[in-house]
Order: structure tokens, then sequence, then C-alpha cells
């Protein structure tokens, strides 16, 4: 009679059952943690492998999870969590390619003026250097089996899930036709330059357009000017053909959507910054109950909850700061709210908003 012998992983995970009522983490951590940076009981850490330039003001990190990470699909985020001057900071980023077969991961960070975290990042991450990874999220991801024609637009560092759908798809050989129209300011802050003409050289299926905003164009592969109808339809002329996704700053999603909505067979967007709102009597303040803590505040209508509240000195739970991860979402017991994406209200009580896009229009009780 034979018998199945259980995997490693399986044995793992029932010792770390029997375990648990007998281990506090954050201590097996701390002397873990002398032995090898990303040992952990549960907490999923990455270690700083190779830190590249990737153009003017962006970097190139490469990251190598420990075991409790759970992995991503390429054009999805992570929130990655590093200690600066003291202080916990969170930003979400894209991968820019999909996991490698040895499970490490890439990111390209762009610097964002005052941004903390992208500073870190650009200027101060070195090998060794361990961060905290998050869950993968996000939806601007390909079909098990891509069919059809596809369009990638992409602006600025919404370049980066896009280039991750590009890989995926060149490791397939490039089994569909793909073009990534692809703005940036200038020649010099465009990433990726070389691999993606490389990429259009050895696959007919595959063109690459560099468009820019503040140079004229001097190649045959760039143009020149802000995204608009006449543009698109010069560089793409079956747009209507093309399944289209789009990801960069709130307003150029938006006018891509603009653009393409209802004239393309799929279009799928994602904004990291929200999109221009029209005038709105956002003027004074209003008061936020804060349900668990007691604290009544008065904060500003018209600004992010989150950024309100951070100004405020709480420090609630954030990740991705652009309404997709979910990690700074909390219960709304009265009162209602703005989502800042879309200028939508939101009246009705007992529901959950996201603090990063979401303003008061009313008195407000938050479960925080």
């Amino acid at each position: 009679m034979s018998t199945v012998q259980p995997t490693k992983s399986v044995r793992r995970s029932h010792l770390r059952r029997l375990a648990t009522p007998f281990v506090a983490p954050p201590v097996f951590d701390f002397w873990a943690q002398r032995l090898h940076p990303t040992w952990s009981w549960d907490r999923a850490l990455a270690r700083v492998v190779a830190v590249a330039s990737a153009a003017s003001n962006a970097v190139t990190l490469t990251l190598k999870p420990n075991r409790h990470w759970a992995g991503a699909l390429p054009g999805q985020h992570v929130n990655l969590t590093a200690e600066i001057d003291g202080v916990r900071i969170t930003r979400s980023y894209s991968l820019d390619a999909p996991v490698a077969a040895d499970g490490r991961v890439t990111v390209t960070v762009k610097g964002v003026d005052g941004g903390r975290m992208s500073g870190h990042l650009l200027t101060a991450a070195r090998r060794g250097d361990v961060l905290d990874i998050g869950p993968a999220f996000g939806d601007l991801v390909l079909p098990a089996k891509p069919e059809g024609a596809w369009l990638f637009l992409a602006a600025g560092s919404g370049v980066t899930p896009l280039m991750a759908l590009v890989r995926q798809l060149a490791g397939q050989g490039m089994p569909v036709p793909v073009t990534l129209v692809y703005w940036a300011r200038t020649r010099a802050e465009l990433c990726f330059v070389e691999e993606l003409r490389a990429l259009a050289a050895r696959h007919p299926g595959f063109n690459v357009r560099f468009v820019l905003t503040r140079e004229t164009a001097s190649a045959d592969d760039e143009a020149a000017g802000r995204i608009d109808a006449a543009l698109l339809d010069a560089l793409v002329p079956d747009l209507a053909a093309r399944q289209v996704y789009a990801c960069g700053p709130g307003g150029f999603v938006a006018t891509a959507t603009a653009l393409v909505e209802g004239r393309v067979p799929l279009l799928r967007s994602e904004a990291f910054t929200p999109p221009p709102m029209p005038a709105t009597d956002d003027s004074g303040t209003v008061e936020v109950r804060l349900a668990r803590s007691g604290r009544a505040l008065q904060l500003p209508r018209g600004v992010p909850l989150l950024q309100a509240l951070e100004a405020e000195g709480l420090k609630p739970k954030s990740g991705c700061r652009m309404g997709i991860c979910n990690t700074c979402a909390c219960g709304k017991a009265v009162g209602a709210t703005r989502d800042l994406r879309t200028g939508t209200p939101h009246t009705e009580a007992t529901a959950a908003l996201k603090l990063c896009v979401s303003s008061a229009v009313s008195d407000l009780v938050l479960d925080l």
C-alpha cells in the first residue's frame, strides 16, 4: 500500500497552525530577521536585489519577495511600505513585468514632486533594503487567451502596468496585434525605449509610438502633441477594431475615455490621479465624528478625507491613494460625501467609502 507524503509547504503550514497560539509574531520577526532580512512569521516582505536608472527621475527596483507573498498578474499593483525618518510610508506601484520564474518582481518608480516614498526609492533605496509588500490588486489584466487587436494608451508612469502586459505578450510570441502609444513630456522621461523598439523590430504585430508634449518629434516612431481625436486617428487608423487599455493621470484617462468610448469593442482604464472636476462649492468645513475614538474634527470640504485626516495628525491605513486598493476603506454611518474621481455624491447611510478619493459634503460619522 502506497502513502502520499505531504509537501514541505503543507508540513510548514501544519506546524505553523500548531505553534500559532504560542508565538508572538513581532517577537519572532525581530529575532528571525537577525538571521535573514526577509524571514518573518507571516509578513510579506521583499528585499531589494537590484537598483537601476530607468529614465530621467525614474528608477527600476528588482525585488525578491519572501514566501508569504502570494504573487501577482501582469498589470496589477502592489503596496510597498518603507520606514522613512522613523515613519512607515505606504504607496502603490505597478509591476512593470510578469513575476519571474524565481519569484522576483520589478517596479519602475517615477519621482513625484514632494513625494516622500518616491523620493526615498529614487535616491536612497539600496540593495539589501527590505520593504513590506502587499497583496496584488487591480483589473488592468489580460484575458487568459487574448484575441483580437489591442491598443495600449499610456501617459507618464501609466506605462508601467502596460509595459508588464507588453512583456507578457512578448513572452508568448506576441500572439495578437498590439499598438502602444506612450506620452511623456520629454524624451528623457521615456522609460523602456530601447526594449520597446527592439520588440517592435522583432515582432511585426507590435507597434510603438512615443508622443512628446514638450519637444518636437525627431524619429519615425515619435510624434508630438497632447492626446486628441486628430492625433489618435492619425496614429491608430484602425481604432474602431481595437480593444483599448488606458493608464495615466486622471486628466489623460478622462480624455482618452471620452475619445474612444462607444467607438471600440472594449475599454478599460486606470487613473493614478483624480480627473479634473467641474467647479463646485466646496467652501467651508464640516464636523466629522470618529466613532471609535470619539473625536470630533472640523475638516474642509473638497479635500480628500484621507488628506484632511492626516493634516489633523491621524494616520488611517492607506495604500494606492487613488481609489483602487481599498486599504483606506472605512464605514460611514451618517452624512454625505462626494467621489472626487467622478463628482458623484453619496448620501446613503451605513455605506463604505474610500478615504483617499472621497470628500465631505455634510457632517459625517466615520468608523475610525
